[in-house]
């Protein structure tokens, strides 16, 4: 399986990097099946790092059953419901420190952002919030949360987007 990542450098070998920003599935490397979604993260992080910087996507091989391997704790959220809403709202807070593997799921990207921030309001309930959300088109990301799980993925390619 190709699993994609967007970011200003060429990674060949993927890390965990250090970052303020709370993510929806806490500190880890984050890549995506879309190289649509991708080219949306490496979009975002050359305008945030400046005009000195390109937007790269980095392509990788995966063992298509990866997911399945027994010898990873690994969490799948198959939909945006309420188990993914309380995870990534804690991962976001920085209430939870879990200790999976990988985790799959939905993309909390910035348009439902806003959504997000009336549930922790309390201006919408979580009934309501997952309906809003299920109106969108969610891709996906997974995301690997140590060194033994990031060798799995074999760096391809990487690419220069140009929005």
């Amino acid at each position: 399986m190709k699993l994609y990542h967007g970011s200003t450098h060429i990674v060949q070998l993927p890390q965990m990097l250090d970052t303020q920003r709370m993510l929806d599935f806490g500190k880890g490397f984050y890549t995506t099946s879309s190289s649509v979604q991708a080219e949306k993260w490496a979009a975002i992080k050359q305008k945030r790092e400046g005009d000195n910087f390109k937007a790269i996507v980095n392509v990788y091989e995966v063992d298509d059953i990866l997911l399945e391997n027994i010898n990873f704790k690994v969490n799948v959220f198959n939909e945006a419901n309420e188990e993914w809403l309380d995870f990534i709202v804690a991962n976001r807070k920085d209430t939870l420190k879990h200790s999976y593997d990988i985790v799959k799921g939905a993309v909390a990207n910035d348009t439902l952002y806003r959504t997000l921030t009336l549930f922790e309001s309390g201006i919408l309930t979580k009934a309501e919030t997952i309906i809003r959300l299920k109106t969108h088109v969610l891709f996906d990301q997974i995301s690997f949360h140590n060194e033994m799980v990031m060798r799995e993925l074999i760096f391809v390619e990487s690419y220069e987007w140009v929005c």
